[in-house]
């Protein structure tokens, strides 16, 4: 991609931006590499979270832990199921992982259904290893780089829908991933469902960030699917500190009611024990 190009999109800053954490780092190294991970893997509010993670931060200060073990902990972080798992739609969240994990947007329908099957069937640890320990981040970042925008480039295995599906998610480094429009739907959504490329809308004017109100899809339900599944669960004990005997429920819901129903187990602190297609 050319300068010329990617200051007119409001990307020139993103295209090489990479950060490394090579051995015999500087304390100055380890903090761009902090900063550089907190802004990647929470997005606007990663200014709120230096003081969250100075355990993990010195995990990897201290050559316990690598990189990629650094960004797993934030993204397995009740700060991060915070600010993105219970605030918004299955979907959405699944969108957010791509970006945040891999620094992509899903390109279709499969790989939306994997994630969305991975979670029912495995919980949320697996979906987050799923991009992690993926071999896509491995060819990407490997164990010392931070995660970054590889969508605005060429890459390897990339379709060419998915240039224009990283500019649906990605608004801007002041832009907040929670507050923009659309809310808590999925911005890919409907597009991914009938297989339609996304537009791409410019910065106002070259140079500038891009621009945060630009028209948002609100999304519905993707066609077609009309499954049911069985939740069971171990009803929660949240606020108590006497040990009682914990209930078994069993909730029978449609595919889209999926992320919801898992929100309010998680909120009324109980466990999800399986799972299963009707």
């Amino acid at each position: 991609m050319s300068n010329s190009v990617a200051e007119r999109l409001g990307i020139k800053d993103l295209v090489n931006a990479k950060f490394e954490l090579r051995p015999n780092s500087t304390e100055e190294d380890l903090q761009l590499v902090f900063r550089a991970a907190y802004q990647q893997v929470f997005g606007h509010q990663g200014v709120y979270a230096s003081q969250k993670f100075t355990s993990a931060e010195s995990l990897l200060r201290n050559g316990k832990i690598d990189v990629r073990q650094f960004v797993e902990i934030l993204a397995k972080s009740d700060f991060y199921k915070e600010c993105f798992f219970y605030s918004n739609s299955q979907v959405r969240f699944i969108e957010l992982n791509y970006k945040h994990l891999l620094g992509r947007a899903p390109y279709d329908q499969s790989e939306i259904a994997y994630h969305v099957d991975l979670y029912a069937s495995s919980g949320y640890d697996a979906e987050i290893n799923s991009y992690i320990y993926s071999a896509e981040y491995s060819s990407g970042f490997g164990n010392f780089v931070v995660p970054y925008y590889r969508g605005f480039k060429s890459i390897p295995g990339m379709k060419t829908v998915g240039f224009n599906r990283i500019f649906e998610l990605y608004r801007g480094d002041g832009n907040s991933d929670n507050a923009q429009l659309g809310g808590k739907n999925s911005r890919l959504r409907t597009k991914i469902s009938l297989n339609l490329p996304n537009w791409i809308a410019p910065p106002t004017s070259a140079g500038t960030s891009f621009a945060s109100l630009a028209p948002t899809l609100v999304s519905s339900a993707p066609r077609g699917d009309s499954r049911m599944f069985v939740i069971e669960t171990i009803a929660g004990n949240v606020g108590s500190q006497v040990s009682v005997r914990r209930s078994r429920q069993v909730y029978t819901v449609p595919y889209e009611r999926l992320s919801a129903t898992y929100q309010q187990i998680h909120k009324r602190g109980g466990k999800i024990v399986k799972i299963s297609p009707v």
